[in-house]
């Protein structure tokens, strides 16, 4: 077993896995800790406890100390030059008219540090940006591209379902989320339905997606002809969490009529198919196939803080 303790750095960041030591920390405390980018400034938002050594991916590093008062004050600073530099990194990008969005400055905490992180369609040619950045700042300068999801992110908002949103308050990481999701949930799919602030299709998507696939493989599709004690009739709707087929059936005035029944008091005789592109207009398919196609893109573009 290895004792660990957990920290974060920003609000909408993860929380990393550090070694305690000897020290006595709780929760709360703020602490310098040792990271990839340098030193950093964090809060222990875990307890020190164990884990068992095959659940720590890479060796731990130690946590220098608990933050003192003049830690604190240090970086009280940091957060308001971050602000200016904000301001002074914004009006560079409009003096060389590069085509970016500035979403965040963040010092490290020794000051070694300035990180500039943007959104943007493609790559950006930003050397002359970054010489002019170290000239006024006179420390190492990095710009970083990070996708729309990082972007709301680290903006913060609330949902459509008015709680606060998923990847500013718990979400780690960013899954890849699919029109079939949606498709299988039985939403609708339109885009300004199953989109979230981003502009990409919704995270919670993803929640539900492996009680949903297997249902959906018990289950005949729509259009599938099936045996009812009533006799054989189409598969018109699903209720895939209570497992109840809406099947579409004749009467004996040869008269349409519809009846639900429980999957399993029904028997397939030919399956159907389940395609999407067969509810959705060219123009409404190319939209979300495109949302799914820059989500990829974004991924590769998602910034790891430590």
């Amino acid at each position: 077993m290895v004792k660990v303790v957990g920290v974060k750095f920003r609000k909408p960041s993860k929380i990393y896995f550090f070694d305690p030591g000897n020290l006595d920390i709780r929760n709360g405390d703020n602490v310098i800790v040792e990271t990839a980018l340098g030193k950093e400034f964090g809060t222990v938002t875990i307890n020190v406890r164990e884990l068992p050594e095959e659940k720590i991916e890479k060796e731990l590093k130690k946590i220098i100390r608990i933050a003192n008062k003049d830690d604190k004050k240090h970086q009280e600073e940091n957060l308001k030059n971050e602000k200016k530099a904000f301001d002074i990194c914004s009006k560079k990008i409009k003096e060389h008219k590069l085509k970016m969005s500035l979403v965040e400055v963040k010092y490290v905490f020794d000051n070694s540090k300035l990180l500039f992180y943007f959104t943007a369609d493609g790559r950006i040619d930003f050397r002359d940006l970054v010489k002019d950045l170290a000239s006024i700042f006179k420390t190492r300068i990095e710009l970083r591209q990070i996708g729309v999801r990082d972007e709301i992110k680290r903006m913060g908002g609330n949902g459509i379902c008015g709680r606060e949103l998923c990847c500013c308050s718990f979400l780690n990481n960013f899954d890849t989320v699919s029109i079939k999701m949606a498709k299988e949930q039985n939403l609708s799919l339109n885009a300004a339905k199953i989109t979230g602030n981003c502009g990409r299709l919704m995270c919670c998507l993803k929640y539900e997606e492996n009680v949903y696939t297997d249902k959906i493989k018990k289950l005949p599709k729509i259009g599938a002809i099936v045996s009812t004690t009533d006799g054989e009739g189409t598969v018109e709707g699903i209720e895939v969490l209570n497992e109840i087929l809406k099947i579409k059936l004749k009467d004996e005035d040869d008269n349409f009529y519809y009846k639900k029944y429980n999957a399993t008091d029904v028997k397939v005789i030919k399956d159907g198919k389940s395609e999407i592109e067969s509810e959705l207009s060219e123009e409404e398919l190319k939209e979300l196939q495109e949302m799914e196609r820059m989500d990829e893109i974004d991924k590769k573009n998602t910034d790891e803080d430590i």
